[in-house]
């Protein structure tokens, strides 16, 4: 996963935002005044894992070539340890794993069919973009919810094996004008549907009550790393 907002030595952190034309002080927001409830947090957090995993299971059968079904192998195995590891943390605080992804099935499983690409291509690189905003996301919120966010917080920091997505995305657009310039518009259109996902995450009334250009605050930082993401694969956010 990349950087955000911070080296990730600690997962406890309190988002630092830098007000529009701000260059000095720094205005904080607080992400415990938006954060869910834990259980809804948890329940969106172990059901996003288990989306990536089935999205990368498909690319693997779809895929003839034995090295792309490796790297995309290691990357759905990555996805399903994060996926195990909080319906883990989940069941030792007394709940029901199911019970508490059961809500988000519809709506999420809804938002990753429009991820779905018409080649397989667009896919992977859906889920390296979309899988990228929330995990970060998700981070961010963990940082409300003390000792039990900061355990989800090392499970979204462990290896995602998503280098190996980067590698065959580079690999397409190597010297192929056609496939960079139709990838980096499709990445385009990922990025509004996952930014209605973080805000769905909120708590609806105290976002309702926030001031407009606070939240885009938020989202101004979760675009950067977007950015970041594309640059790093050679594609123009």
């Amino acid at each position: 996963m990349v950087n955000w907002f911070w080296k990730r030595r600690t997962p406890r952190r309190t988002l630092t935002l830098r007000s529009r034309g701000d260059q000095g002080a720094s205005t904080r927001v607080d992400f415990a005044e938006l954060a869910p409830e834990l259980n809804r947090f948890l329940g969106q957090a172990a059901y996003l894992q288990l989306g990536y995993f089935e999205t990368l299971t498909r690319l693997i059968r779809a895929t003839p070539e034995l090295s792309e079904k490796e790297s995309l192998s290691r990357a759905a195995g990555a996805a399903l340890t994060k996926h195990r590891a909080i319906v883990d943390l989940i069941a030792e605080r007394g709940d029901d794993p199911t019970q508490l992804m059961l809500p988000f099935r519809e709506n999420l499983d809804a938002f990753r069919r429009k991820t779905i690409g018409a080649r397989p291509r667009e896919t992977l690189l859906a889920v390296y973009i979309t899988a990228g905003m929330l995990d970060d996301f998700y981070f961010a919120l963990a940082s409300s919810y003390g000792e039990t966010g900061e355990r989800v917080a090392e499970i979204l920091s462990e290896d995602d094996a998503r280098h190996e997505i980067v590698a065959i995305i580079q690999e397409t657009i190597d010297g192929d004008g056609e496939w960079r310039s139709l990838l980096s518009m499709w990445a385009r259109r990922l990025v509004g549907d996952t930014i209605l996902v973080c805000r769905s995450a909120l708590r609806q009334p105290e976002l309702a009550a926030m001031s407009e250009d606070r939240v885009e605050l938020v989202y101004t930082e979760l675009m950067g790393a977007h950015a970041r993401r594309m640059d790093a694969m050679g594609l123009a956010s």
